[in-house]
């Protein structure tokens, strides 16, 4: 599912809302999220899953085409780690809702 999809099917949902308000609340909802990263704070929707980041030491890699060992340098890559309702509801457990 794109952003778009996503847009869509909210706005079949809830036909009381417009399209651009829907699109407006999705965008800040991800502009949140990513903020929220950029600043090393961690983001929890319970029930959903938790997104975080986690840093990768530098090391010594391997240009897959010359064979050559390069540098990777450190960095920061964006982690999500599934809550229990939704790895349930992936795994076909009762006891999830569908709202």
């Amino acid at each position: 599912m794109t952003k778009s999809d996503l847009i869509l099917r909210l706005a079949e949902k809830y036909p009381h809302l417009l399209q651009r308000d829907i699109e407006r609340i999705v965008n800040t909802v991800f502009d949140e999220i990513s903020n929220a990263l950029a600043r090393s704070n961690r983001v929890e929707l319970r029930g959903f899953g938790a997104f975080s980041i986690k840093r990768r030491e530098a090391r010594q890699g391997r240009n897959p085409r010359t064979g050559q060992t390069v540098s990777v340098a450190e960095k920061c890559v964006p982690f999500f780690k599934t809550g229990k309702q939704l790895r349930d509801r992936l795994n076909g457990i009762e006891g999830t809702s569908d709202d």
